[in-house]
């Protein structure tokens, strides 16, 4: 049989069936996939300097994968959390993906959305949080930071856990934009999705020379109405969310008094705190802010 083992540190973990060796064309790779073939892309940079050839076939897992981290609990298969929400009695399940701590702005957006769907009566819905488990870049806060963040936003009920599934996407992140965000969208599928909610630029980057928008940012949720393979996910598009000086929180942007609100971004957020200069109040919750606080002070330090 042509079978292949595949072992990490001299463990059998899976075996590959019906290999295949083939070149890698990582230049054509790049291109299709990033559109850009600077190398100051991270992910760019990563697939240029890997090997020159490739294996590929079908691959059947030996036993689960374990991380020994403190957060295996939270990486539920797609089998699983398709279980847990038919178990709840869950008649929709929608979805938030982030790489970084939820603010107040994330909270009003996915308790929004629950009541959009509530209004299309749905009896109960269901939040799949599914922070991006895999790789990320340096400079994005760690996963075990951002799930203990997350689970001070749920014991603090910013989020309500009665309507609240905290688990790991374990994908890394590629950052490529409006053809990474079908490969998260139809990821979730597999694990009973029903409604994506989709952001502006997602899984984007700044531009390295003009720190403009790499992608269109509208793209990533245009694309995901038109993909022929996706057709049997409802999209929600972000409403965008930013911080109300009048009335000290975060709220849905009103262009009609734009000059009420500032925006405050990832980058901004964790300027913050490496400066250890505390959010506008109502920003974030105090008990989570300080999670978040406490390991870009260290970072800043070390």
């Amino acid at each position: 049989a042509n079978e292949i083992a595949l072992a990490y540190k001299g463990i059998k973990i899976a075996v590959l069936s019906d290999g295949e060796i083939y070149c890698h064309r990582k230049e054509e790779r790049i291109a299709r996939t990033f559109g850009i073939m600077d190398k100051r892309h991270p992910v760019v940079d990563q697939i240029m300097q890997s090997g020159d050839w490739l294996l590929g076939g079908d691959i059947q897992v030996l036993e689960r994968i374990k991380f020994d981290d403190g957060l295996d609990k939270y990486r539920m298969t797609p089998k699983e959390l398709r279980n847990h929400f038919q178990k709840s009695k869950c008649d929709e399940v929608f979805v938030f993906q982030l790489r970084n701590p939820i603010h107040n702005g994330h909270a009003l957006l996915m308790k929004d959305t629950r009541e959009r769907l509530l209004k299309k009566n749905f009896r109960n819905p269901m939040l799949l949080l599914h922070p991006i488990g895999g790789w990320t870049k340096d400079d994005d806060v760690p996963l075990k930071v951002r799930i203990e963040q997350h689970k001070v936003v749920l014991e603090e009920a910013v989020l309500d856990p009665s309507w609240t599934v905290l688990s790991i996407f374990p994908s890394p992140m590629l950052y490529a934009g409006p053809t990474e965000v079908q490969w998260h969208a139809r990821a979730r599928l597999a694990a009973g999705v029903t409604t994506y909610i989709v952001g502006r630029d997602p899984a984007g980057l700044p531009h390295p020379d003009t720190g403009d928008y790499l992608y269109d940012p509208s793209h990533g949720a245009k694309i995901l109405t038109m993909a022929p393979h996706l057709m049997s996910l409802k999209v929600i598009p972000f409403r965008v969310a930013a911080y109300d000086k009048v009335n000290c929180k975060m709220a849905f942007f009103d262009e009609s008094r734009k000059e009420d609100f500032i925006f405050i971004s990832g980058t901004k957020m964790r300027n913050f705190a490496r400066k250890n200069i505390q959010p506008p109040n109502g920003f974030m919750s105090p008990k989570a802010w300080q999670v978040s606080n406490i390991f870009c002070f260290v970072v800043e330090i070390f």
